[in-house]
């Protein structure tokens, strides 16, 4: 069995599951609503306050569906209970960000400044002129639009200028050395 997929998922107080015959689920609540569709192939129950999933065999595809399918659920769940956020540092002479209204406006030492707008179930929060904090609901609409901002100046390796997550590592490289 996948040491992920037979794991039961527990059900909060507050938290409502709904199952409907193609797979999707829906999970309602107290930070609001998100419903996926998952592999047919798959079998969701929900008893006595835990969802567990069940594979039909033991294909490759199957076992790789199955982890899967029970962790995209759990994260609904974790998403409407906790919510997401990931924190994103600019570091570089000049390099700011501003927020107007439901736009971030990075000045990345480009000729012009960077508008970017917030999708929607996303929210960015300023932390003074160089922190961004990504939040919302959906794991994956939350890392992908903190990744959209990274992309727009990845952190150089010399200086360390750039677009970096909180926790992430820069490797650093030596300069060329004058003779």
């Amino acid at each position: 069995m996948s040491r992920i997929g037979r794991l039961p998922i527990d059900i909060p107080a507050g938290v409502d599951v709904n199952i409907a015959e193609d797979n999707t689920v829906t999970v309602k609540g107290p930070l609001g609503t998100l419903s996926e569709k998952l592999p047919e192939e798959m079998d969701i129950k929900l008893e006595n306050n835990q969802v567990t999933v069940t594979r039909p065999n033991d294909l490759k595809r199957m076992k790789s569906l199955h982890g899967l399918t029970r962790s995209l659920i759990a994260n609904m769940v974790i998403g409407v209970t906790k919510g997401y956020e990931k924190v994103l540092e600019i570091n570089g002479v000049g390099y700011r960000a501003q927020k107007q209204g439901k736009k971030l406006v990075l000045s990345l030492g480009y000729s012009h400044p960077v508008e970017m707008e917030d999708p929607e179930g996303i929210e960015t929060v300023l932390d003074g002129q160089n922190k961004i904090t990504v939040k919302g609901i959906s794991k994956q609409k939350v890392g992908q639009f903190a990744a959209e901002i990274r992309e727009k100046r990845k952190p150089e390796p010399y200086k360390g200028k750039g677009i970096k997550y909180a926790d992430e590592t820069i490797r650093r490289k030596v300069g060329k050395t004058g003779k």
